[in-house]
């Protein structure tokens, strides 16, 4: 029987055929691999396999005449500007053996090239060596290309990323719209749910296949024989291709291991992602923090505290910054599951303990204090390591992770975490006594410029007040309930509703250009990195956009049957309240009747499952059902949220104990990455290096 630990060990062993290559080699790799690596040893483990040096994958670097060796290591397929960087990388440099390592494999490679029957060998592959002894001007030069599926990575015992897709995310109705646009009149698509693979953007079909693929290569490596269930239109269409994928067919006959998958759309339950009642440290350190460089999961941890330097402006880029990810610390790695899984309180207790165990160990002069855990209490324990660089080396995993912990909890902005949730429940609590627009009216009053007159006359610091983040996150989090709402009394709710929504794009027009600096939510909102770029005519068009498809947002559960709501009304006695749609999901998955859920639809289709439909229609018959097998996977298209593994892990072990349960997502969700990924409109044409 399949284990979670042999899958969270594919990414290591997938990386170890990478390994095998780079020996004297300079590598040189593109963000989206390099974030994968970065949670499966790091540079490290490159360096250790005897490469020379690890470059970006840019056309400005080159290596010298005493470099002769190159491996690329690319998240993307070789066309375009991927094949421009390589090509431009060999012109400047002088090698004579190059390999290059691609997350896509070679049936994708000749998808993308219009070659629809299987071909043997690898052709594509082949024509590429070719390519690489020309610019190396040798063709008796070596050249190699395989593929290796390095888009896998395990960032917790729960949790698997996958970096290469942190960008695909379900559609939405302005996307339906697009689609629409570019077919006759006829040919158009009534909803969401009637789109299939064929029927997306070419990129995006590529980028479907090439997931599918990788998932397909984990569940041979690993003899696992999966049904797939799907919620959601666009976990449909992934369900539905790995369970169409001729070589899963295969696979599924000989396979010993059974498991369960279901693929999840992020945008059933938007509220979960924007909302700020997850009780976690961990996605407050993501939220507060500035993420490293290129990453999209991980952030960067200021290290000066650990030196004796003075804490300066000019200082912050002296020490090069620490991160979450503490693949090679066997004490951090326990420390940084508890943060991840655990309650706020429970993670920094489980911090302050981990530093005292560590300061005792190496005998440093600690001074214990009981009650609650405070940053500068942190703090005076982490300098204590300041005087012995055997002790800072020997627990820098910890370190990090309670320097995370501490600038975290000291940050200025952490306020309007709390002031967030507070207007959150106010707003829960509304949607069961008014209509929509009554509930939307709210939020009018907060749509002030920050540091305005308002501000100074109420006494309020212009950090705590919300800012325009704080506001979209907001909007997404009340349009994402508005089917939830009480029905309009007045004959015309939609004339009241769009004049409300002119007011709240001309209130947060004015928010958004009395900004002095834009944040990077705002900079994707504009397409502005500059305040001074940014006109009104431009902050104007790109809220009425936002709108665009905010309105779209309530409409996402529509075509659900029984999971239509994740909204549970005040009964006078207890308080409304946000209900996951996890939690539902989960509960009719663990159901002890193992009853069907109409809206878990069974994707692994064949003549058998045909058989089976068509006999359940005059006679009973036993479908596949999620919980038949002792090992579930949830995959989250779009992101999953910390504390959502926590809710999953204390759901699979009181619901069902036996089952073991572990999650697949494209990305670890902090509340900003949402509106990020709602109103990013790359979403149909992702970049796949063409």
């Amino acid at each position: 029987m399949s284990t979670p630990e042999d899958f969270m060990h594919f990414p290591l062993k997938a990386w170890e055929r990478v390994m095998s290559k780079v020996k004297k080699a300079v590598v040189f790799m593109d963000d989206k691999c390099t974030e994968a690596l970065h949670w499966s040893g790091g540079a490290a483990a490159l360096l250790e396999a005897g490469a020379r040096n690890l470059k970006q994958f840019s056309s400005f670097e080159a290596c010298t005449a005493n470099e002769p060796k190159a491996v690329f290591v690319v998240s993307t397929l070789l066309k375009g500007r991927t094949v421009d960087i390589i090509k431009d990388i060999i012109s400047l440099s002088h090698f004579q053996y190059c390999v290059v390592v691609t997350a896509v494999p070679h049936s994708v490679h000749l998808l993308a090239n219009n070659v629809t029957s299987e071909m043997e060998g690898s052709p594509v592959f082949e024509q590429f060596e070719e390519k690489l002894c020309e610019w190396m001007g040798n063709m008796n030069y070596t050249a190699e290309v395989t593929h290796v599926p390095v888009v896998f990575a395990a960032v917790s015992q729960q949790l698997i990323v996958t970096p290469a897709f942190a960008h695909l995310f379900p559609l939405l109705l302005p996307d339906l719209e697009t689609i629409n646009s570019k077919r006759p009149e006829k040919k158009r698509f009534g909803n969401l749910t009637d789109l299939d693979l064929h029927s997306l953007p070419f990129e995006l079909q590529i980028e479907v296949k090439s997931l599918v693929s990788s998932l397909n290569v984990m569940f041979e490596a690993t003899g696992t024989r999966e049904e797939s269930f799907a919620v959601g239109p666009m976990s449909r269409i992934i369900a539905g291709e790995l369970a169409n994928h001729p070589q899963a067919k295969n696979r599924r006959k000989t396979a010993p291991n059974k498991a369960s998958i279901i693929f999840l759309d992020r945008t059933l339950d938007l509220t979960g992602a924007v909302g700020h009642h997850g009780d976690n440290l961990v996605e407050k350190i993501l939220t507060m923090l500035r993420p490293l460089p290129g990453h999209v999961t991980d952030v960067q941890v200021d290290m000066l505290e650990l030196t004796s330097l003075k804490q300066t402006k000019h200082s912050q880029n002296t020490v090069a910054p620490g991160c979450l990810s503490q693949t090679q610390s066997s004490a951090a790695r326990p420390l940084w599951e508890a943060m991840l899984t655990s309650k706020h309180k429970e993670g920094v207790m489980e911090i302050r303990r981990h530093l005292v165990e560590a300061a005792s160990k190496e005998k440093l002069p600690i001074k214990m204090s009981m009650g609650r855990v405070t940053p500068e209490q942190l703090c005076s324990y982490m300098q204590l390591f300041r005087s012995s660089w055997g002790a800072l080396e020997s627990h820098c995993g910890v370190l990090q992770l309670g320097l995370a912990t501490a600038q975290t909890l000291r940050h200025p902005y952490l306020p309007r975490w709390d002031a967030c949730l507070a207007f959150e429940r106010l707003l829960l609590q509304a949607l069961g006594d008014c209509d929509f627009p009554a509930v939307l009216r709210q939020l009018l009053p907060l749509m002030k410029p920050r540091g305005g007159e308002d501000s100074s006359a109420s006494g309020s610091r212009m950090e705590d007040e919300c800012g325009p983040d704080e506001l979209v996150l907001l909007l997404v989090y009340l349009y994402s309930l508005a089917n939830e709402a009480q029905p309009a009394d007045d004959q015309e709710p939609e004339e009241e509703l769009e004049k409300l929504e002119r007011e709240l794009i001309a209130a947060l027009t004015l928010v958004v250009i009395r900004e002095a600096a834009l944040s990077p939510l705002l900079q994707k909102l504009t397409g502005c990195a500059d305040p001074e770029e940014l006109t009104t005519e431009r902050a104007h068009s790109a809220m009425e956009e936002m709108f665009d498809t905010l309105r779209g947002l309530s409409h996402n559960r529509d075509h659900l049957k029984l999971l239509r709501s994740v909204y549970a009304a005040s009964d006078g006695v207890h308080q409304a309240t946000y209900r996951p749609l996890l939690t539902q999901i989960l509960e009719e998955v663990f159901h002890p009747e193992r009853r069907e859920c109409p809206d878990i639809e069974h994707m692994s289709g064949g003549l058998t499952d045909l058989l089976k439909t068509g006999f359940s229609m005059f006679m009973k018959v036993n479908r596949p059902h999620p919980s038949d097998n002792p090992l579930l996977f949830l995959f989250l298209v779009g992101g999953v949220t910390p504390s959502e593994l926590r809710l999953i892990k204390e759901m699979a072990a009181t619901q069902k104990p036996g089952t073991q349960v572990l999650v697949f997502s494209t990305r670890l969700l902090r509340p900003t990455d949402i509106p990020e990924l709602l109103f990013h409109t790359q979403r149909l044409m992702p970049d796949i290096g063409v």
